[in-house]
């Protein structure tokens, strides 16, 4: 999905391209770019004799950036790269004008740089921005159309930097925390934990107007980590607003992500990339099968373990967990066609999978025909939402999956009977009426073409 619409991108930006492109470095390559978050870094306010030092800064704050959880983890998961766009001029423009100048003074300089990165900008001096959005756009569509995010490092030793569709960090004080701190909010949609003004105000991952700790959107957490409900102030609006810790990154700089946006932040890697990296056979056979027939599933490994978990089942059967071969013997076949399928979730414990929202979760399926072969090889990737959770009379789940498989779902109590069941297309949202349930605990299944591919716990009070 994200390859599609990068090239739609791609498209609607073609009437701006010129074919001016630049040198494209690769500083870090986990794999194949169609299976990898590939981050693209670009060079302001270097001059073309300066270009050994850009990739000197991208590559320290790379380094930087996958010494810090969750990055750490899911290091194997990106691609990292730069492009060098030089500018006639080193550093970044400073005005001058905004009201809180700093002390020592920045000097007041014009620079004549690729992007057009200023400091002051909206009259905040740390707040290194650029409006030229379309350039960068032009810049990555000619040289990098594949790009899944994009940060802008500026050179100038002076604290500062900014958010948006593109982050912007200078290489001054604290570059490397501003960095991180700013793709939180471009790459996953996370917002500050100090106010951040009315206007930027929201519901979001990080923030919420909610205080009852079953409702909020933090819930799993809540009491564990130092994860609360805090709110961003003691009066007025910011009062209102509710944050779920007192130190986290995107509050203050030098500290860890929260558990809560460590699981945002996972949650996009989820969205993006699938953790299938390849499989065999891929190809369809129509000769007579020769047994034994091997299967080979790789993944791509999380670190410092790995947390992937895998299932398979022959016929809608488990017949291995956690291996990466499982040999199938023509006694293991039935006449006729059999389906093979393995399961791939991650299992890490930054994420409270029990209790979460969404689960993830990815299938191959092999569809063997004993007579002939393996006939049909499928690769799927799943996004199920359920909520609310806990639930009281409706409980809403959405489907999404790259093929438009029908899902089967069976909410089952925990003496094994099944207690409500229903069909769910891709794209669509059902409301179960779950109001004549015993409170408790439940389990819900769900099930594509007769395989379990995800459960979750389901409270009804």
């Amino acid at each position: 999905m994200k390859k599609i619409l990068l090239l739609l991108c791609f498209a609607l930006n073609f009437q701006l391209v010129f074919s001016q492109t630049f040198d494209v470095l690769t500083i870090k390559n986990s794999g194949d770019d169609e299976k990898r978050i590939n981050l693209v870094i670009l060079s302001e306010g270097y001059q073309a004799s300066e270009m050994d030092q850009f990739e000197t800064d991208a590559t320290n704050f790379m380094n930087d950036m996958f010494t810090q959880e969750p990055f750490s983890n899911y290091e194997n998961y990106f691609n990292v790269y730069i492009i060098n766009v030089p500018s006639n001029e080193s550093g970044a423009t400073h005005p001058g004008t905004a009201p809180d100048e700093p002390t020592p003074i920045v000097p007041t300089i014009t620079v004549d740089n690729y992007f057009g990165t200023a400091y002051d900008s909206y009259n905040v001096h740390r707040l290194l921005y650029t409006e030229n959005t379309a350039l960068i756009s032009t810049v990555l569509a000619n040289n990098f159309p594949l790009y899944d995010q994009a940060l802008i490092l500026v050179n100038s030793p002076y604290y500062g930097g900014s958010g948006g569709m593109f982050p912007i960090t200078s290489t001054g004080e604290d570059a490397n925390e501003i960095a991180i701190h700013e793709l939180g909010h471009s790459f996953v949609d996370l917002k500050d934990e100090y106010y951040p003004g009315d206007i930027l105000a929201a519901e979001a991952i990080n923030m919420t107007q909610e205080t009852d700790p079953t409702l909020v959107r933090w819930k799993n957490w809540v009491g564990t980590n130092n994860v609360g409900i805090f709110p961003y102030a003691t009066s007025g609006t910011a009062s209102t607003w509710n944050r779920p810790h007192q130190t986290c990154k995107m509050r203050y700089l030098g500290y860890d992500f929260c558990s809560v946006c460590k699981e945002g932040i996972i949650e996009r890697i989820h969205d993006l990339i699938s953790p299938i990296d390849s499989y065999s056979p891929t190809e369809v056979t129509i000769t007579e099968p020769s047994f034994p027939l091997d299967f080979q599933l790789n993944t791509i490994q999380t670190l410092p373990v790995n947390t992937l978990e895998s299932t398979w089942t022959l016929n809608s059967t488990a017949i291995a967990t956690n291996e990466d071969t499982v040999t199938i013997e023509e006694s293991d076949l039935t006449t006729g066609t059999n389906t093979l399928t393995v399961v791939v979730s991650d299992a890490t414990t930054l994420i409270d999978v029990d209790n979460h929202d969404t689960i993830h979760v990815s299938t191959v399926t092999w569809t063997i025909d004993n007579t002939l072969g393996i006939q049909d090889v499928i690769e799927n990737n799943f996004s199920l939402t359920m909520f609310p959770n806990p639930a009281n009379t409706n409980l809403n789940i959405a489907l999404e999956n790259v093929l438009n498989d029908v899902i089967s779902v069976d909410i089952v109590s925990l003496d094994g009977k099944r207690v409500k069941s229903a069909t769910l297309n891709n794209n669509q949202n059902i409301t179960l009426d779950i109001s004549k349930l015993s409170n408790g605990l439940y389990i819900t299944n769900f099930y594509a073409n007769g395989v379990l591919i995800a459960s979750k716990k389901l409270i009804k009070n």
